[in-house]
């Protein structure tokens, strides 16, 4: 008995060092998912007509986000930058002259956004909003886009999320927004949304017409059945007249 008891005791300590571990592991993973990101992760060099979505989550408790700055690289420019109206927030596009001009189809641009500034709406706690911004081509001579992010709360508080991470090393504590760049033509990330959303209309139709031959079957049958007891009352009545 006395080995018994001991192995239950282990048991129980193994299974509370696994639960403290794992609820460790879950409370961390929610604070490392709380960063201000870009969607999607990546997009093909020289992509054109698209659109980038960089969610910021209000990480505070007790104040809530003013202001979002987001910094676009001039080294390696996004060109024809727009950015969607968002309910209670005014966004302000700064420029800059390139260094050097980028030469496209249309022409030659020596100009290009520098910066986005929201302001005026409110992030409350656990909450997050989501800012698109739709450019026209993405550059096709680096790997990947940095968008250098601060964030002010109600407080005062600024968060600078504008640290890079390094190659084989750990994620930093406020990584910057970060955009991989692939090969012409690898646009398979950028085109994974609306295919996960032509899938969900395909399924929804399917259900529907699923749907639609179910009532049509469920409907057959009541007026089968119908048929079937107006014929057998009807027997019974011929049966009845027979006797009398």
């Amino acid at each position: 008995m006395p080995a018994v008891s001991a192995t239950r005791r282990t048991l129980r300590r193994a299974a509370t060092v696994t639960a403290v571990t794992a609820a460790s592991v879950l409370v961390a993973a929610g604070v490392a998912s709380a960063h201000v990101t870009v969607h999607p992760e990546s997009y093909a060099k020289g992509a054109t007509d698209g659109v980038l979505t960089f969610r910021v989550p209000n990480e505070e408790n007790t104040a809530a986000t003013t202001k979002v700055q987001v910094y676009l690289p001039t080294d390696h420019p996004v060109l024809g930058v727009l950015v969607t109206p968002q309910d209670g927030w005014t966004a302000k596009v700064t420029t800059t002259k390139l260094k050097t001009p980028v030469k496209t189809d249309d022409g030659t641009i020596t100009e290009a956004a520098s910066e986005i500034t929201w302001t005026g709406g409110k992030i409350g706690a656990g909450q997050y909003q989501d800012f698109d911004v739709a450019f026209g081509q993405l550059p096709e001579d680096t790997d990947q886009l940095t968008f250098k992010t601060l964030q002010t709360y109600s407080d005062g508080k600024v968060v600078r999320w504008i640290e890079e991470a390094q190659s084989g090393g750990d994620e930093p504590e406020n990584p910057a927004p970060t955009l991989k760049l692939t090969a012409a033509g690898d646009d398979s990330a950028a085109s994974a949304a609306p295919a996960a959303k032509a899938s969900a209309k395909a399924t929804a139709a399917a259900a529907d017409s699923s749907d639609s031959t179910a009532r049509g079957l469920g409907i057959a049958g009541l007026i089968v059945g119908a048929l079937g007891l107006a014929a057998a009352g009807f027997a019974v009545v011929r049966t009845r007249g027979a006797r009398s």
